[in-house]
């Protein structure tokens, strides 16, 4: 099955994708002693199981069918088009023309971040992303918080995504054919009448039905979708950019620094891609050599793009035009050009994209769980994979809850959740591949982040650089988080008490940690048992079958075979 190992063989080490073997001083087996509740709490999964499960589910196993480019396609699917076709219009009022300032912030951080799961990405190449990573370097319990942030990552922004959708839809639709979905069934609850956001349901269904078809099918549709939303952005700057006026600068940053910082953590969520594409380790062709490579491409030409659809617009429109607005973009193609059709083409644009980013957020939602369900941390259900490689229980669920959120809930409250979420993963991340590096010095890794291999003194001894980068990286996801505001703090704590009291409830009895560590301490007293009780038995015993194979031998000893015809 594509290199998957089957169910229920003896796992064996993917020599391209497993790490090398420890030496003096390499923590190999990572696990802590399970004796004692912190022990417990604190137990590490080593780096080699997590790459021999690789795959394997309920009943069967992923299946290994992507290459670098779709790798990359799926990680700019994750990320093109939510934080300019949605959220800009949410932005732009926060920070002013200074938007630009925003996203660039926004990928800055997401680049140190990026090169930390580049490095993970391709020596941990499993389904769990940041999860798996700190199951293997933070304990248990860090890695449940971990996993619990991506349910709220990436389950609240396929939500927050699907909500813009309906307005780029009404927008076609109206250009087109004239008619449009009532405000009421096209809108976010308590947005302009809305009560019930029927298009951002419909999109997650519709995504849904794509990935049931299979990873490989899933990942054409979405390179398809990719290439139409480039192109659309690209039309849009060619067209908006005659519209431009130097006025639209000034004030270049109304609300000065707070607003900027508070519209770049915004707009974080933006940068969620690269993560989506680690969680496909699994269902990589190459990962340790494509994961990387795919991370650091899909993060460059994503930040490209928003730069410079970001500058065009607000130039385009002035800044405060910009409130209320979660189709920007066709607004002012339409106000450029004079022209409807302009804005209907970039509209079905947008529809497209928007699409795109629903289905390979919602692949990697699934994936995390498909790898925290074989750890035990959740039901079985999200780690039962069919025939075809796909985790359909998975799919099914996580899809109609994250249909209904979008339909239910409104846009602002979902992004800013998602942003705080998505900055606690990247942090946690950031310190994962400092702790990996103290603790497996000599593993093998095919991407490092810059400076690895530089030393400085450091009193009597030199020290390497290797931290820098990730510390900066966790520097800027604190401060990008203290960005947010109260409510958003509220209820992310919320968010993670519930979380804390689903693992102590039921994650941390059921987890297969837990149980093999249970097992192992009862196993010597079962053997003593079972050796009193064979002590205890006659000697004739044992002999009875073999007297029986004596009596059979001797009765057709004396037989002879039929003669051949």
């Amino acid at each position: 099955m594509n290199g998957a190992t089957p169910v229920g063989a003896t796992p064996v080490l993917d020599k391209a994708a497993a790490p090398a073997a420890a030496t003096p001083g390499d923590d190999k087996s990572g696990r802590l002693p399970t004796s004692g509740f912190g022990a417990r709490l604190m137990r590490r999964k080593p780096v080699e199981r997590l790459v021999a499960e690789g795959g394997q589910g309920e009943g069967g196993s992923l299946r290994r069918s992507l290459g670098m480019w779709q790798l990359t396609m799926i990680s700019i699917g994750a990320t093109l088009g939510t934080g300019i076709f949605v959220v800009l219009g949410s932005a732009v009022p926060d920070a002013g023309p200074a938007v630009v300032i925003s996203f660039v912030i926004a990928g800055l951080t997401a680049l140190f971040s990026a090169l930390s799961y580049a490095e993970l990405a391709g020596t941990i190449p499993v389904s769990g992303s940041s999860y798996s990573y700190a199951y293997a370097t933070l304990g248990e319990i860090v890695a449940w918080i971990c996993g619990w942030c991506l349910i709220l990552e990436y389950g609240v922004s396929v939500a927050a995504v699907a909500v813009g959708w309906g307005q780029y839809l009404n927008e076609l639709l109206e250009g087109t054919i004239g008619v449009t979905i009532p405000d009421w069934l096209a809108n976010p609850p308590g947005s302009d009448g809305g009560v019930f956001n029927l298009p951002a349901l419909l999109v997650v269904l519709l995504c849904m039905a794509f990935l049931l078809g299979g990873a490989k099918e899933s990942a054409r549709a979405n390179t398809i979708m990719v290439g139409v939303k480039i192109v659309a952005l690209l039309l849009f700057c060619a067209v908006a950019f005659t519209g431009i006026r130097a006025g639209n600068y000034s004030p270049f940053m109304p609300l000065g620094l707070g607003g900027v910082s508070a519209a770049g953590a915004t707009l974080f969520f933006s940068y969620i891609g690269f993560d989506a594409a680690s969680t496909a380790g699994e269902e990589a062709k190459d990962p340790k050599r494509d994961l990387p490579k795919a991370i650091m491409l899909s993060l460059l030409i994503v930040t490209a793009l928003y730069v410079l659809v970001a500058a065009i617009a607000v130039g385009a429109m002035p800044w405060d035009k910009f409130e209320g607005s979660e189709a920007a973009l066709a607004g002012i193609m339409k106000d450029v050009t004079g022209h409807g059709y302009w804005a209907v083409f970039l509209a079905a644009g947008a529809v497209i994209a928007i699409a795109s980013v629903v289905l390979t957020v919602l692949y990697g939602q699934t994936r995390i769980l498909f790898a925290m369900s074989r750890d035990g941390l959740v039901p079985k259900t999200f780690s039962k994979v069919s025939k075809k490689g796909v985790p359909v229980s998975n799919t099914v669920i996580v899809s109609v809850f994250c249909g209904v959120l979008a339909a239910a809930v409104p846009l602002a409250q979902l992004a800013d959740a998602t942003s705080i979420g998505t900055l606690f993963a990247f942090a946690l991340v950031n310190v994962a591949v400092i702790v990996l590096r103290f603790t497996r010095p000599a593993m093998k890794r095919s991407f490092q982040v810059p400076l690895s291999g530089v030393r400085v003194p450091f009193g009597d001894t030199t020290v390497p650089l290797a931290p820098v980068f990730p510390a900066v990286g966790f520097a800027l996801c604190v401060y990008m988080m203290f960005s947010l505001d109260v409510v958003t703090w509220e209820v992310f704590l919320g968010w993670m008490l519930v979380g804390l009291v689903i693992y102590f409830a039921y994650g941390m009895r059921s987890s297969r940690l837990a149980r093999e560590a249970a097992g192992s301490q009862t196993a010597p007293a079962a053997t003593s048992e079972a050796g009193a009780k064979a002590a205890a038995q006659p000697a004739k015993a044992p002999a009875k079958p073999a007297a029986k194979a004596s009596a059979a031998k001797a009765s057709t000893k004396g037989r002879k075979r039929p003669a051949k015809k």
